[in-house]
């Protein structure tokens, strides 16, 4: 018993001198840390507090943050340095000299920026913290927010735009009464204005044609907002749905639309024209009550409508944050209600592999997860605010097959085409990451065919930094088995449309933002150039990309991409002209302000896709309370709407390459699902607008005081036919659309003699104000003309439901 107790007590005096090199630290789920943007954007400021009951150590942690290019890298004032890794991934960690952060005590982390930009996406998100000790351990930082960011009428001249500069920038539109507004949207090619109107006291009878059954449920479903199931016999009108010939039209898209004294008929080229002309119906049918039954007068018209474009399109990603399959269902109704018809689903990148692939499942297991681990191969590294859980909803996710095929399915059904986009060969790191650990785990276990899908060359010594901040992000051109993963994975893509019954007709191969510097020092690479006598690592773009078209084409496919697939140095490849490659171009910056039109005079088809117009996650104004981003420029709804999408420089031929529009929302700062809303609407709009309308007058006209008056006149109806008519449908919209929570501008404000006056960008939204201090709401004093009222004039817009949007102010002493 005695040597029991001995070995027992020599025991803990062993251990005694590793318990007391570790004492207790403190827990980062303990800390809390504010954010505050410094010098007008030029840095930023962390103050970490330590509310734990322990010490934040002098040395053995990292605070470890995304955001996207906020911070240079390097030493800090009070013995704290920042690293920028890959990605948008930083930490924050001690030098020597940090005496730690006893209770009570904090830290203030005072750095700068690469750039001046006081935008809220610039602010460090997804904060967590790490010590040396555990490596794997991972404290989420619960108590973080950022402080406020200056309001606009805080900031100087030219640092915001102001109440007074969107008075202006308003007072550019008329406000029309409900009679001048144009009855359909977007702009119809021919409408016919009859004398008289349709009365409906019940809801017409239903005439259907074989064939439609997505359109009969449509037209029930528009129905039954004004009648009611069970509300009476139908009236004696008809509503007839039926597909013939449109006379003059020979998109598949075309439709007439008849209101006669005798009901309403919708003729369609094909079931898709026939859909089109159901949602032009609804526009002509008055706002919805609420579950009531309603009496209904429709003017009496015709109309013979096609689109001018054949792509009508919108891009989202789902990679950078994965947003789940009901938001992707609720925006393929958004599309179909504006008549969009094409949907390019950015399933793949650097941050996230979105679709299960069978007999990969790694792709998923690891590329489709993102959190914190000090070991490799076991998932992504946090970005973009996904902190360090593996089960962060937009960090982590992907779509199953089944889920896959019920979108296609859901999008079928509204006459809108899925192009799925598998990003390569940069823009590849969740694929390439995850097909490593998988050679690695396979290898380790001794199993065969361990590399034969693997995508980089793993004696690979190139250096090169991507757009995003990877230097590990590319396929290699050099590798076999980078064929047989892309044969693999377009296999299987292909196997799920047939299976939805939705055969693949084009697939996205990505091409986009190849770094420099990728597959020089690439053993691998560097042999295929030797045996095939290429000249510069540039050879191996043209030797991947034929490869990877043959691969397509083998499933009866059509290959697209994005605009760098078919240039080098912004120039035309003629390499790849004549083989029907569709190109997205959304470089329209600089130099390559005009390179979507050379492409379509060098052969290319062409899909627009401007940057500075159409990608609708860029910001809508530098003022800092404006979410988005902005490397490309401030995209105001009158931006979109400027964009005349066919310039002088166009060929004959090249006029015809250009096959359509398409608008982009990137995810990078949409972690919240109302964000896409209040991205999108009302821009997207005025994209569908300039996808299926005609040029409009003052784009063709020669004359500059006539074009002034006549993008007035035409500007004016548009806005006004948002304001009064298409977005408080949306108000009313029932779920799973609406209601949709589209972005209300912030109202112009300006002073005169004493008087406060008030516009809006779309008019017939309400304006509420108040002068007491505090902010208008729902209650509050309607703008019924010029505020007298004394003191700091405080405005708004609201919705039909009492929805606020940004709130302007102006002294009015």
């Amino acid at each position: 018993m005695t040597s029991k107790r001995l070995l027992v007590s020599l025991a803990l005096l062993l251990a005694l001198p590793a318990a007391m090199a570790e004492p207790p630290t403190a827990n980062g789920e303990r800390l809390q840390v504010r954010w505050e943007l410094q010098d007008g954007g030029k840095g930023g400021r962390l103050e970490v507090r330590n509310l734990d009951h322990h010490p934040l150590p002098a040395q053995g942690w990292a605070l470890y943050f995304n955001c996207i290019e906020c911070a240079v890298a390097g030493p800090l004032a009070g013995q704290l340095a920042i690293d920028a890794l890959d990605g948008t991934l930083y930490r924050l960690r001690p030098q020597p000299g940090f005496r730690g952060l006893a209770p009570g005590q904090s830290l203030n982390a005072v750095y700068r920026a690469p750039s001046a930009d006081a935008k809220a996406y610039r602010a460090p998100s997804g904060l967590y913290l790490v010590y040396e000790a555990a490596p794997d351990k991972a404290q989420a930082v619960a108590d973080y927010r950022m402080l406020p960011l200056p309001r606009p009428d805080q900031l100087g001249t030219g640092q915001a735009v102001t109440a007074q500069d969107l008075y202006q920038r308003n007072a550019g539109t008329d406000v029309l009464p409900a009679g001048a507004l144009p009855p359909v949207f977007p702009t119809p090619l021919h409408l016919q204005q009859g004398a008289g109107t349709l009365h409906l006291a019940a809801a017409p009878a239903l005439v259907v044609a074989d064939g439609l059954a997505p359109e009969t449920a449509l037209a029930a479903s528009l129905l039954k907002q004004y009648w009611p199931a069970g509300a009476g016999a139908p009236s004696g009108a008809t509503l007839r749905l039926s597909v013939g010939a449109v006379a003059g039209q020979s998109s598949p898209e075309a439709y007439t639309l008849a209101v006669t004294s005798d009901g309403i008929a919708i003729t369609g080229n094909s079931a898709a024209g026939v859909a089109h002309g159901l949602q032009s119906l609804r526009d002509l049918l008055p706002l919805p009550g609420a579950g009531r039954q309603q009496a209904v007068e429709l003017p009496l018209l015709a109309v013979t409508d096609a689109p001018r474009f054949g792509y009508r399109g919108l891009m989202l990603d789902v990679s950078r944050n994965f947003q789940p399959r009901q938001t992707v269902f609720r925006l393929l109704d958004l599309m179909a209600r504006f008549k969009l018809n094409a949907f390019h689903f950015h399933l793949t990148d650097d941050e996230g592999w979105r679709l299960e692939i069978a007999g990969l499942p790694e792709l998923t297991g690891i590329g489709a997860v993102r959190g914190h681990s000090a070991k490799p191969g076991v998932r992504l590294q946090p970005d973009y605010g996904s902190g360090p859980s593996a089960s962060d909803p937009h960090g982590s996710g992907y779509y199953s097959r089944a889920d896959y095929i019920e979108i296609l399915r859901y999008a079928a059904a509204r006459h809108i085409e899925v192009i799925p986009e598998i990003e390569m060969p940069g823009h590849a790191r969740a694929a390439v990451k995850a097909m490593e650990a998988r050679y690695r785990r396979m290898k380790a276990a001794g199993q065969a065919g361990a590399g034969k899908y693997l995508l980089n060359d793993l004696d690979d010594r190139s250096q090169y930094k991507s757009a995003q901040n990877f230097h590990d992000n590319v396929i290699n051109p050099g590798l076999e088995s980078s064929y047989a993963f892309i044969e693999h994975v377009v296999g299987q893509v292909a196997a799920m449309h047939r299976e939805a019954g939705v055969p693949l007709r084009t697939l996205h191969v990505g091409g986009d933002e190849l770094a420099a510097g990728a597959w020089e020092k690439s053993p691998a690479s560097r042999s295929l150039m030797t045996r095939h006598k290429m000249q510069a690592t540039a050879d191996l773009w043209d030797y991947f990309y034929d490869r990877v078209d043959a691969i397509v084409r083998r499933q009866g496919v059509a290959t697209a991409g994005w605009e760098e697939l078919g240039t080098r140095k912004l120039i035309p490849n003629p390499h790849f002209a004549q083989r029907g490659f569709r190109l997205h171009v959304w470089n329209n910056v600089g130099a390559a302000a005009d390179l979507g039109y050379r492409l379509a005079n060098a052969g290319y088809d062409v899909i627009l896709a401007p940057a500075t117009r159409q990608y609708l996650d860029m910001s809508h104004n530098l003022n800092p309370d404006e979410p988005g981003v902005n490397w490309a420029a401030y995209i105001e709804l009158d931006d979109v709407y400027n964009f005349i999408p066919l310039d002088k420089s166009l060929s004959d031929a090249g006029r015809q390459r250009i096959r359509g529009l398409e608008a982009a929302l990137w995810t990078e700062t949409i972690r919240d699902p109302a964000l896409i809303d209040y991205l999108l609407v009302p821009r997207l709009l005025a994209m569908a607008e300039r996808a299926w309308a005609a040029d409009p007058a003052w784009a063709t006209e020669s004359d500059s005081a006539r074009t002034s008056a006549l993008h007035r006149a035409e500007w004016s109806r548009f806005v006004n036919a948002l304001g009064q008519r298409v977005l408080p449908r949306l108000d009313l919209e029932p779920a799973p659309l609406g209601p949709v929570h589209y972005r209300i501008a912030p109202p112009g404000l300006s002073r005169d003699g004493g008087m406060v006056h008030a516009n809006h960008a779309l008019p017939g939204l309400a304006l509420r104000y108040t002068s007491d201090g505090t902010e208008p709401h729902a209650a509050s004093p309607l703008v019924a003309g010029p505020i007298a009222d004394r003191g700091l004039i405080q405005v708004a817009a609201f919705d039909r439901n009492g929805r606020r949007g940004a709130v302007s102010r102006i002294d009015n002493p």
